[in-house]
């Protein structure tokens, strides 16, 4: 299992919100930061994106995406500076564009992609907060753009499930393109694509529950111990078996906000010989006791969504 794909596969969409906007200038559209992940894909004319600062805007030409980081709030118009609506004030002030002459007309893609867990969580950390793409006309980005665009426009059984693994494929490619672009790329990225140290993180990825040692994924890389552990410090900042144990805690957090495994369970599917051996270590890197840290998770409020 490649490191991105780790990531991913625990990081699906799940009754993402999305919409398909005509809308007649003049408008403009404020979405709130409380929105994990923004998407806006332009299908006709060009519109401007900004954060704070209109003064530093962003413009979108058809074929153009943008994914939008949570954190502040951001607005989208048919100019930079334009006064902007809340989606509710937006919908109601527009409804009738998509009848009226499309002459003119902005039509784009607007929605929120909701993530859950602390790989979720993870991968929004290591976008910036603005991410800009082109779609060329052979781009798969574009099909996945167009195919979006007439789910929307529709109404079938089944819509959302098709719209939720559309924006699965939406993100891993808007990902892979971003991290390919160096300055993006988060260093457990990079670090996959060395061949001195991507097979052992794939290993720690495949099989978390496995006894790794730094012997062993030396040998998995072809590397002695001590150049492995060198060559791992220097490319993530950590030791091996610091990182290994940081995913572990990863998974096991996303396990006991589940709520559907034992902590015997999610102690073995984490590389723990025993409960106590589990409650001890996550207690070492947490402060508590998992079943508290549990408690704790299940009887706080949710984040907020756009929904």
């Amino acid at each position: 299992m490649d490191v991105l794909q780790a990531h991913l596969v625990r990081a699906r969409a799940s009754g993402g919100v999305f919409a398909r906007s005509v809308a007649q200038p003049p408008w403009g559209l404020r979405l709130p930061g409380t929105i994990q992940l923004a998407v806006h894909a332009v299908i006709q004319g060009r519109l401007w994106l900004w954060l704070d600062d209109p003064r530093s805007p962003l413009e979108l030409a058809p074929g153009d995406l943008a994914l939008v980081r949570g954190g502040p709030d951001h607005f989208i118009a048919h100019k930079p500076n334009a006064p902007c609506l809340p989606p509710e004030q937006f919908q109601a002030r527009h409804a009738d564009d998509e009848r009226a002459s499309a002459h003119g007309a902005n039509v784009f893609l607007c929605g929120a992609y909701v993530l859950s867990g602390d790989v979720g969580r993870g991968l929004l950390e290591a976008l910036p907060p603005i991410l800009s793409l082109s779609a060329a006309a052979d781009d798969p980005l574009h099909d996945v753009i167009g195919l979006l665009s007439s789910e929307l426009a529709a109404s079938a059984p089944g819509q959302q499930t098709v719209l939720d693994r559309l924006l699965d494929v939406l993100l891993v490619l808007a990902i892979r393109a971003c991290f390919q672009r160096s300055e993006h790329a988060p260093r457990w990225y990079q670090a996959s694509a060395d061949p001195r140290l991507g097979p052992a993180l794939s290993a720690m990825h495949a099989d978390p529950a496995r006894p790794w040692t730094v012997p062993e994924l030396a040998a998995v890389s072809g590397l002695s111990r001590a150049a492995f552990a060198r060559i791992f410090q220097l490319a993530l900042g950590e030791a091996p078996m610091q990182y290994l144990t940081e995913w572990r805690m990863t998974l096991a957090r996303d396990h006991l906000r589940a709520g559907e495994l034992t902590l015997a369970q999610i102690g073995a599917r984490t590389g723990y010989a025993s409960p106590y051996a589990f409650a001890a270590a996550f207690r070492r890197h947490h402060g508590v006791p998992p079943g508290q840290w549990r408690h704790k998770e299940m009887t706080s409020p949710g984040e907020p969504t756009m929904r």
